[in-house]
């Protein structure tokens, strides 16, 4: 694996181009002296052990369906909806992406959408 190496010249311009955080794994290496630079100009060194986790686990939401499952009740799936709340869930849909755009998982904005719908009952 290919290594990066930062010295102190690296970090202050780093800083000069407004970079407050720097991302720091096996595949980085920081002279001693780009790491006191680092720490004099504020900018945090953060490795993966020091991040916390991206959204917390709720097995009691979130449901482990294989992709071919999902693939196979993808018909069925449509077929449970009442029929008022497939109105409401391509209302809802249009509406998230007029916002975000093309930003947008589908498949997740579906799957917010459907959970949204069946705990409100429409």
């Amino acid at each position: 694996m290919a290594k990066t190496f930062y010295t102190e010249r690296d970090i202050e311009d780093l800083a000069r181009q407004g970079i407050t955080a720097l991302e720091v794994d096996d595949s980085i290496v920081l002279t001693d002296l780009a790491r006191d630079k680092a720490m004099r100009l504020g900018i945090q060194l953060i490795r993966d052990y020091d991040k916390p986790p991206a959204a917390p686990e709720r097995p009691y939401i979130a449901k482990m369906v294989s992709p071919s499952a999902s693939a196979a009740s993808g018909a069925a799936d449509s077929s449970r909806k009442p029929s008022g709340s497939s109105d409401v869930h391509q209302r809802v849909r249009q509406a998230v992406i007029a916002r975000l755009g093309d930003a947008v998982d589908q498949k997740l904005l579906d799957t917010i959408i459907g959970r949204v719908l069946q705990n409100i009952k429409t």
